[in-house]
Protein backbone atom coordinates (compact mmCIF):
# COMPACT_ATOMS: atom_id res chain seq x y z
CA UNK A 1 0.00 0.00 0.00
CA UNK A 2 1.32 3.41 -0.95
CA UNK A 3 0.44 6.76 0.52
CA UNK A 4 -2.21 8.79 -1.24
CA UNK A 5 -0.18 10.73 -3.84
CA UNK A 6 -0.50 14.30 -2.61
CA UNK A 7 1.25 17.15 -4.39
CA UNK A 8 4.22 18.93 -2.81
CA UNK A 9 1.99 21.94 -2.17
CA UNK A 10 -0.51 19.70 -0.36
CA UNK A 11 2.29 18.54 1.94
CA UNK A 12 3.40 22.12 2.56
CA UNK A 13 -0.14 23.21 3.39
CA UNK A 14 -0.68 20.23 5.68
CA UNK A 15 2.51 21.09 7.55
CA UNK A 16 1.47 24.71 7.99
CA UNK A 17 -1.89 23.70 9.44
CA UNK A 18 -0.34 20.96 11.58
CA UNK A 19 2.18 23.30 13.14
CA UNK A 20 -0.55 25.81 13.94
CA UNK A 21 -2.60 23.12 15.68
CA UNK A 22 0.38 21.83 17.66
CA UNK A 23 1.22 25.36 18.77
CA UNK A 24 -2.40 25.98 19.74
CA UNK A 25 -2.57 22.78 21.75
CA UNK A 26 0.66 23.64 23.54
CA UNK A 27 -0.48 27.15 24.39
CA UNK A 28 -3.84 25.87 25.65
CA UNK A 29 -1.91 23.77 28.17
CA UNK A 30 0.33 26.68 29.18
CA UNK A 31 3.30 25.22 27.32
CA UNK A 32 5.84 26.73 24.97
CA UNK A 33 5.11 25.41 21.44
CA UNK A 34 8.85 25.18 20.93
CA UNK A 35 8.95 22.31 23.44
CA UNK A 36 7.12 19.99 21.01
CA UNK A 37 8.98 18.28 18.18
CA UNK A 38 7.18 17.11 15.08
CA UNK A 39 8.13 13.77 13.57
CA UNK A 40 7.01 13.04 10.01
CA UNK A 41 6.15 9.35 9.71
CA UNK A 42 7.15 8.10 6.27
CA UNK A 43 5.58 4.65 6.02
CA UNK A 44 4.77 4.01 2.30
CA UNK A 45 5.55 7.65 1.39
CA UNK A 46 7.70 8.21 -1.74
CA UNK A 47 11.10 9.80 -0.95
CA UNK A 48 10.36 12.83 -3.12
CA UNK A 49 7.43 13.78 -0.85
CA UNK A 50 9.43 13.02 2.29
CA UNK A 51 12.06 15.44 0.99
CA UNK A 52 9.39 18.14 0.67
CA UNK A 53 8.86 17.89 4.42
CA UNK A 54 12.61 18.28 4.87
CA UNK A 55 12.54 21.39 2.69
CA UNK A 56 9.77 22.75 4.92
CA UNK A 57 11.92 22.42 8.02
CA UNK A 58 10.94 19.03 9.41
CA UNK A 59 14.05 17.58 11.02
CA UNK A 60 12.83 14.30 12.43
CA UNK A 61 11.44 11.35 10.47
CA UNK A 62 9.96 8.06 11.68
CA UNK A 63 10.47 4.75 9.89
CA UNK A 64 8.27 1.72 10.61
CA UNK A 65 9.87 -0.99 8.49
CA UNK A 66 13.51 -1.97 8.15
CA UNK A 67 13.26 -3.07 4.52
CA UNK A 68 11.46 0.08 3.45
CA UNK A 69 14.07 2.22 5.18
CA UNK A 70 16.88 0.43 3.35
CA UNK A 71 15.12 0.91 0.02
CA UNK A 72 14.48 4.63 0.51
CA UNK A 73 17.36 5.95 2.61
CA UNK A 74 19.72 6.77 -0.26
CA UNK A 75 17.05 8.96 -1.89
CA UNK A 76 16.52 11.08 1.21
CA UNK A 77 17.91 14.60 1.44
CA UNK A 78 18.99 13.92 5.04
CA UNK A 79 20.99 11.33 6.92
CA UNK A 80 20.52 8.85 9.77
CA UNK A 81 20.87 11.52 12.45
CA UNK A 82 17.38 12.71 11.50
CA UNK A 83 15.71 9.27 11.48
CA UNK A 84 14.14 7.29 14.33
CA UNK A 85 12.90 3.73 14.01
CA UNK A 86 9.37 3.60 15.44
CA UNK A 87 7.92 0.27 14.29
CA UNK A 88 8.13 -3.20 15.76
CA UNK A 89 11.76 -4.24 15.33
CA UNK A 90 12.68 -7.89 15.02
CA UNK A 91 16.08 -8.79 16.42
CA UNK A 92 17.21 -10.20 13.06
CA UNK A 93 16.67 -6.75 11.51
CA UNK A 94 18.76 -4.81 14.02
CA UNK A 95 21.99 -5.34 12.10
CA UNK A 96 20.41 -3.81 9.00
CA UNK A 97 19.32 -0.56 10.63
CA UNK A 98 21.97 0.01 13.31
CA UNK A 99 23.78 2.63 11.20
CA UNK A 100 20.65 3.98 9.50
CA UNK A 101 18.90 5.60 12.47
CA UNK A 102 19.79 7.73 15.48
CA UNK A 103 17.19 6.29 17.84
CA UNK A 104 14.99 3.22 18.23
CA UNK A 105 11.72 4.25 19.88
CA UNK A 106 10.18 0.79 20.05
CA UNK A 107 12.36 -1.10 22.53
CA UNK A 108 9.98 -3.45 24.31
CA UNK A 109 12.09 -6.31 25.66
CA UNK A 110 15.46 -7.06 27.18
CA UNK A 111 16.09 -9.42 24.27
CA UNK A 112 15.81 -6.59 21.74
CA UNK A 113 17.91 -4.31 23.93
CA UNK A 114 20.64 -6.96 24.13
CA UNK A 115 20.73 -7.26 20.34
CA UNK A 116 20.89 -3.47 19.95
CA UNK A 117 23.73 -3.37 22.47
CA UNK A 118 25.62 -6.10 20.62
CA UNK A 119 25.22 -4.45 17.20
CA UNK A 120 25.98 -0.97 18.48
CA UNK A 121 29.19 -2.17 20.07
CA UNK A 122 30.19 -3.93 16.85
CA UNK A 123 29.52 -0.72 14.90
CA UNK A 124 31.49 1.36 17.39
CA UNK A 125 28.56 3.61 18.22
CA UNK A 126 26.02 4.45 20.89
CA UNK A 127 22.32 4.10 20.12
CA UNK A 128 19.61 6.23 21.70
CA UNK A 129 16.47 4.30 22.62
CA UNK A 130 13.01 4.83 24.03
CA UNK A 131 11.05 2.21 25.93
CA UNK A 132 7.71 1.41 24.35
CA UNK A 133 5.00 1.09 27.00
CA UNK A 134 1.77 -0.79 26.34
CA UNK A 135 -0.19 1.80 28.28
CA UNK A 136 -3.57 0.26 27.41
CA UNK A 137 -2.53 -3.27 28.41
CA UNK A 138 -3.67 -4.59 25.03
CA UNK A 139 -2.83 -8.15 24.02
CA UNK A 140 -2.75 -7.08 20.37
CA UNK A 141 -0.04 -4.47 20.89
CA UNK A 142 3.66 -4.69 21.53
CA UNK A 143 5.21 -2.72 24.35
CA UNK A 144 6.16 -3.33 27.94
CA UNK A 145 3.68 -3.62 30.76
CA UNK A 146 3.54 -0.47 32.81
CA UNK A 147 4.72 -2.28 35.94
CA UNK A 148 7.82 -3.65 34.21
CA UNK A 149 9.28 -0.30 33.16
CA UNK A 150 11.35 0.49 36.26
CA UNK A 151 12.92 -2.97 36.36
CA UNK A 152 13.80 -2.73 32.68
CA UNK A 153 15.40 0.67 33.18
CA UNK A 154 17.51 -0.67 36.02
CA UNK A 155 18.87 -3.36 33.70
CA UNK A 156 19.45 -0.94 30.84
CA UNK A 157 21.43 1.44 33.03
CA UNK A 158 24.33 -1.01 32.65
CA UNK A 159 24.22 -1.16 28.84
CA UNK A 160 27.25 0.84 27.73
CA UNK A 161 26.22 1.24 24.06
CA UNK A 162 22.61 2.26 24.69
CA UNK A 163 21.27 5.56 26.02
CA UNK A 164 17.71 5.57 27.30
CA UNK A 165 16.22 8.92 26.29
CA UNK A 166 12.59 8.47 27.27
CA UNK A 167 9.33 6.65 26.64
CA UNK A 168 6.92 6.00 23.76
CA UNK A 169 3.35 4.73 23.64
CA UNK A 170 0.40 4.09 21.34
CA UNK A 171 -2.88 4.14 23.28
CA UNK A 172 -5.85 1.99 22.27
CA UNK A 173 -7.46 3.13 19.01
CA UNK A 174 -11.02 4.32 18.65
CA UNK A 175 -11.65 5.21 22.28
CA UNK A 176 -13.52 8.34 23.46
CA UNK A 177 -11.25 11.37 23.90
CA UNK A 178 -11.61 11.34 27.67
CA UNK A 179 -10.38 7.75 27.79
CA UNK A 180 -7.44 8.51 25.50
CA UNK A 181 -6.64 11.50 27.66
CA UNK A 182 -6.48 9.17 30.63
CA UNK A 183 -3.90 6.98 28.92
CA UNK A 184 -1.79 9.98 27.90
CA UNK A 185 -1.98 11.49 31.39
CA UNK A 186 -0.94 8.21 32.97
CA UNK A 187 1.97 7.97 30.55
CA UNK A 188 3.07 11.49 31.43
CA UNK A 189 2.99 10.62 35.14
CA UNK A 190 5.20 7.58 34.56
CA UNK A 191 7.60 9.77 32.59
CA UNK A 192 7.79 12.42 35.32
CA UNK A 193 8.09 9.86 38.13
CA UNK A 194 11.04 8.16 36.42
CA UNK A 195 12.69 11.51 35.74
CA UNK A 196 12.39 12.37 39.43
CA UNK A 197 14.18 9.13 40.37
CA UNK A 198 17.36 10.33 38.61
CA UNK A 199 18.46 6.80 37.68
CA UNK A 200 22.06 6.30 36.52
CA UNK A 201 22.51 6.41 32.74
CA UNK A 202 18.76 7.03 32.24
CA UNK A 203 17.73 10.36 30.75
CA UNK A 204 14.02 11.13 30.55
CA UNK A 205 14.09 13.73 27.77
CA UNK A 206 11.54 12.43 25.24
CA UNK A 207 7.89 11.54 25.74
CA UNK A 208 6.77 10.31 22.32
CA UNK A 209 3.00 10.01 22.07
CA UNK A 210 0.27 11.21 19.77
CA UNK A 211 -0.38 10.51 16.10
CA UNK A 212 -2.59 12.04 13.40
CA UNK A 213 -5.85 11.39 15.23
CA UNK A 214 -4.83 12.46 18.72
CA UNK A 215 -1.65 14.55 18.65
CA UNK A 216 -3.33 17.70 19.99
CA UNK A 217 -4.63 15.78 23.00
CA UNK A 218 -1.18 14.25 23.49
CA UNK A 219 0.44 17.69 23.48
CA UNK A 220 -2.04 18.95 26.04
CA UNK A 221 -1.13 15.95 28.21
CA UNK A 222 2.62 16.57 28.06
CA UNK A 223 4.01 14.91 24.90
CA UNK A 224 7.13 16.62 23.59
CA UNK A 225 7.34 14.55 20.40
CA UNK A 226 4.37 13.71 18.17
CA UNK A 227 4.46 11.23 15.30
CA UNK A 228 2.32 12.29 12.33
CA UNK A 229 2.07 10.53 8.98
CA UNK A 230 -1.42 10.75 7.45
CA UNK A 231 -1.83 14.33 8.64
CA UNK A 232 1.15 15.32 6.48
CA UNK A 233 1.26 12.91 3.56
CA UNK A 234 -2.34 11.71 3.24
CA UNK A 235 -4.00 8.35 3.78
CA UNK A 236 -2.61 5.11 2.44
CA UNK A 237 -4.60 3.62 -0.41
Amino acid sequence: MMANPLTPEDVRQNLRELRERIAGAARSAGRDPGEVRLMAVTKTVPPELVNVAWEEGVRLFGENRAQELLEKAEAYAFGPEHIHFIGTLQTNKVRQIIDRVSCVQSVNSIHLAQELQKRALAAGRTMDILLEVNIGGEDSKTGMEQGAVTGMLEKLSNFSALRVKGLMCIPPFGRPPQETEGYFSRMHKIFVDIKDQKMDNISMEILSMGMTGDYQLAVRCGANLVRVGTGIFGKRI
